[in-house]
């Protein structure tokens, strides 16, 4: 089985397997261009990124560009940001945009497409997704996720401390908005789990969250920033994915990135890094 019969779901499920547990990050923050000896320009920011695919693509189970950072360079950026995503793509990597879209109807659908399409220059394997106009609002981008066997990760309980007033207030019946969120992502995976494998409607849930949400009805991968330069480490991640271990997925970024900029060098601090998030 391959992309065109596994879900996503099951693909990282595999690749964490094989190379562990660990999400990296793209993020070509102007500091990090800096300390890599490059101009915070576009052609610094292609220099920057193809390192990054050059280490990352056989080494990380799952890799994650910031588009955030390359948005700034406008329509420059966004070529850098096709290729490095073409990169990873053709090395057989996994991917996870990270766009934090979301709205609804036909402009859902638009993002759907921009992310997630099958012919999109932007396509990668999976996309973040903001809930915050409602998870069913969603709907659009994970079906095309799913008619393309690509995943989605939805925000629900992040690790910015700003985010914990809204995220921990009750919601209809669930205790919290982060776990009524996750509650709606689990009903997405319902038929993934009746068959057996994992599902593609993933979430968010911060290595730093002091009272996690429950995700044992989830069936679905967890991205876990926070890790690393925010201060948690594997205790916490494997704490907050006990019910599902086999799809909970550290984020680090700033950690291995500050290694660079020589390709050895990242590619070492990725697989030692991966090394603690195995079974």
């Amino acid at each position: 089985m391959d992309h065109a019969t596994k879900s996503f779901g099951q693909r990282l499920e595999d690749a964490g397997r094989e190379r562990g547990r660990l999400c990296v990050g793209i993020d070509p923050h102007p500091y990090l261009l800096e300390h890599w000896g490059l101009d915070n320009t576009a052609e610094g920011l292609r220099t920057f990124s193809l390192r990054c695919v050059e280490a990352f693509a056989d080494s990380a189970a799952l890799v994650k560009p910031q588009v955030a950072f390359f948005e700034r360079f406008g329509a420059a950026g966004f070529a850098v940001l096709e290729e490095t995503l073409a990169g990873l793509r053709e090395a057989g990597c996994l991917t996870v945009a990270d766009a934090k879209r979301g709205d609804i109807g036909s402009t859902m659908e638009g993002y759907g497409d921009a992310w997630l399409g099958e012919t999109s220059p932007l396509r990668a394997d999976s996309v973040t997704l903001s809930p915050y106009l409602g998870v069913g609002a969603l709907g659009a981008a994970i079906a095309t996720a799913q008619e393309n066997n690509r995943g989605v990760f939805v925000l629900a309980a992040t690790s910015n401390p700003e985010a914990r007033a809204i995220q921990a207030v009750p919601a209809g019946t669930a205790d919290s908005i982060a776990q009524a969120v996750i509650d709606e992502c689990a009903a997405f995976n319902a038929s993934a789990r009746e068959a057996g494998v994992a599902g593609s409607v993933g979430v968010v849930v911060g290595a730093t969250v002091e009272d996690p949400p429950r995700l044992d009805a989830l069936n679905g991968p967890v991205l876990l920033p926070g890790v690393g330069a925010q201060g948690a480490g594997p205790a916490q991640v494997h704490s907050i994915v006990s019910a599902c271990p086999q799809l909970g997925f550290a984020n680090v970024s700033r950690a291995v990135l500050q290694r660079g900029p020589q390709v050895d060098d990242l590619r070492k601090a990725v697989i030692d890094t991966a090394d603690q998030f195995r079974d």
